[in-house]
């Protein structure tokens, strides 16, 4: 059967894929009757389908992809009783990635070594729809689509705990060398606030109370970490001994420690040091830090 949009029409040529997985449902792609592109769709299963598209460049920037993409789309939904379609996309292909978008498939990670190129391994963006997703069209779609294709910031929570003698807790951890204040990674709708509350509750065994911001300081990528944004919450002031009442989590904490300016120095990294320093100084802390230090 074929299918129809205005000037385009795409023509089947159903055909066994030849390993076995299903049939591959192939279209080539005419506008005014002349070739401009193919289409294919992969049952990988009996309700899902891998997309892949082929067009000329006019029809890959224009609208003419997009709406033979939404046509073989809406004929797997309604027609095959596909009820997920997903693509691989290669990253540095911003057309297909536009198109993909305006489709209504969303980004939903990176696959490394999806294909091989020039006889070495590539990775591609994976993305997908699924039947009961909102149409692109709409506001729901047009949000879910673009939520789902935004940068994403890792963000950490971690809280200043001094005691009478002005010492820094500092942890110990066992996964790295450097001692680091307590804290950790903000989960998914999470705020940083509740973060570190919770953190110190699962790792110290301690119930605190976060009080203000002290300063939010941009990590800069480092050792195969992303950037990131850490938020540093004071958790005030305690008596020295609260230490003993602590239980600690074994895999992650294997000790905690009062720390004086000079063994800050002397354990953390420098841009921990940078930035309790700052506030070690009693003075007014820049309520935004790039790696430790205030920016020139």
């Amino acid at each position: 059967m074929s299918l129809r949009d205005s000037d385009l029409v795409l023509r089947p040529d159903d055909r066994p894929d030849g390993h076995g997985h299903g049939q591959a449902h192939t279209f080539t792609v005419e506008r005014g009757g002349a070739p401009v592109g193919a289409l294919e769709l992969q049952r990988s299963d009996h309700a899902a389908a891998w997309l892949r598209w082929q067009f000329e460049p006019e029809l890959l920037i224009g609208d003419g992809g997009l709406r033979a993409v939404r046509l073989l789309i809406g004929h797997a939904f309604g027609d095959l009783g596909v009820d997920r379609v997903a693509a691989h996309v290669d990253p540095a292909d911003a057309p297909s990635l536009r198109l993909a978008a305006r489709a209504g498939l969303r980004r939903e990670g990176v696959v490394r070594g999806a294909s091989v190129r020039a006889g070495r391994r590539v990775d591609e963006i994976l993305v997908g729809r699924l039947a009961s997703d909102p149409e692109p069209a709409t506001a729901d779609g047009f949000r879910a689509v673009l939520n789902a294709g935004l940068p994403l910031k890792r963000v950490i929570a971690q809280g200043l705990l001094r005691d009478p003698a002005g010492r820094v807790l500092l942890c110990e951890l066992t996964y790295k060398h450097d001692w680091d204040l307590p804290g950790g990674v903000v989960e998914p709708h999470e705020s940083p606030r509740d973060c570190v509350v919770r953190e110190v509750a699962e790792e110290l065994g301690v119930q605190l109370t976060a009080g203000e911001l002290v300063t939010v300081d941009w990590l800069p990528p480092w050792a195969g970490w992303d950037d990131a944004c850490l938020f540093m919450f004071d958790l005030g002031v305690v008596a020295a001994d609260l230490v003993r009442s602590m239980r600690l989590e074994p895999r992650e904490i294997a000790a905690v420690h009062w720390a004086d300016p000079a063994e800050v120095r002397a354990r953390c990294r420098p841009q921990v040091a940078d930035r309790l320093e700052l506030v070690a100084d009693g003075g007014l802390v820049p309520p935004f830090l790039q790696s430790g230090r205030v920016p020139e």
